[in-house]
């Protein structure tokens, strides 16, 4: 009777770990975990090549339900920033200037 349960068991555990999750219930999964976020926040790089010139930039996102949005963009190699948010009111772009002392 053991032998039997135990077959049986292992017999169940090897059909339940052999399901059918493929590439498309990830995403329709994802989709639906995306669709119900009211915020998020990400980090990244990212890279411009315009000609031979390649910009590397800092890139921090943070967006809150109903559009509010702020997006940091950080110059890599001289640390110039700049600053996108959206709002109720509006959207705004911050630059921020540095003065250097002589």
């Amino acid at each position: 009777m053991k032998k039997i349960i135990f077959i049986f068991l292992t017999f169940m555990l090897i059909l339940t770990g052999c399901g059918k999750y493929g590439e498309k219930d990830v995403l329709r999964d994802l989709n639906k975990k995306i669709s119900n976020l009211k915020s998020y926040y990400i980090e990244g790089k990212m890279e411009i090549i315009n000609n031979e010139d390649i910009y590397k930039y800092d890139v921090k996102v943070s967006y809150k339900e109903k559009d509010n949005y702020k997006v940091s963009l950080k110059n890599e190699s001289n640390n110039h920033e700049q600053i996108i948010l959206k709002n109720s009111d509006g959207v705004y772009v911050m630059t921020h200037k540095s003065t250097q002392l002589l």
